[in-house]
């Protein structure tokens, strides 16, 4: 059974040595702050950026020392609501606005008619992408999390036949020990 297939690159700002090319790919979307890099050539593709992939911004926190955010940050409650829940940083997003313009970007990339697709993005936005790609209801995403290390490969395949979604492969870091083993 044939199957549409996309690759979700998880590259931090050191992160490893690019995938090795396997699959004809269609798009890619490195985050805003990391210039293109080998995936794109290596494939022949051209680089499409897409801001609304990039991290949660954390506003005034941003490029300042983790501690600082640390000691300022007010954690979601443990129940109640946590989508719009105001983390105490001025100019931050809430999780609300992250979710819905990841939510849209994953949405415009089902929408290309490719098959197979390479997209590279953040960790947390990963997470979105992922409950986005399994249909999971925007208001059902305030305590979902996925984890993947960083310069991972998530595969996500769809059938043509009942049209299935899957998570066929979270985090993946083989290609880092040895590049002949890239799912």
């Amino acid at each position: 059974m044939a199957c549409r297939s996309i690759r979700w690159l998880w590259a931090s700002d050191a992160g490893p040595a690019p995938p090795q090319p396997r699959d004809p790919a269609s798009t890619l979307r490195p985050p805003p702050e990391r210039p293109p890099w080998a995936p794109s050539e290596a494939f022949g593709v051209a680089v499409v950026h897409d801001p609304r992939l990039r991290e949660k911004s954390y506003g005034e926190a941003g490029g300042r020392p983790q501690e600082w955010l640390d000691r300022r940050f007010v954690p979601p409650p443990a129940a109640g609501e946590r989508l719009e829940h105001d983390e105490g940083i001025e100019g931050a997003q809430t999780k609300a606005q992250w979710v819905r313009r990841v939510y849209e970007a994953t949405e415009d990339i089902l929408r290309r008619p490719a098959r197979q697709q390479i997209v590279v993005t953040h960790g947390g936005t990963l997470t979105f992408v992922l409950a986005a790609w399994i249909g999971m209801p925007y208001e059902a995403t305030g305590y979902v999390s996925f984890r993947a290390p960083a310069g991972s490969i998530t595969t996500l395949r769809e059938d043509d036949w009942f049209h299935n979604r899957q998570i066929a492969a979270l985090g993946d870091t083989r290609r880092l020990l040895n590049p002949a083993a890239s799912p």
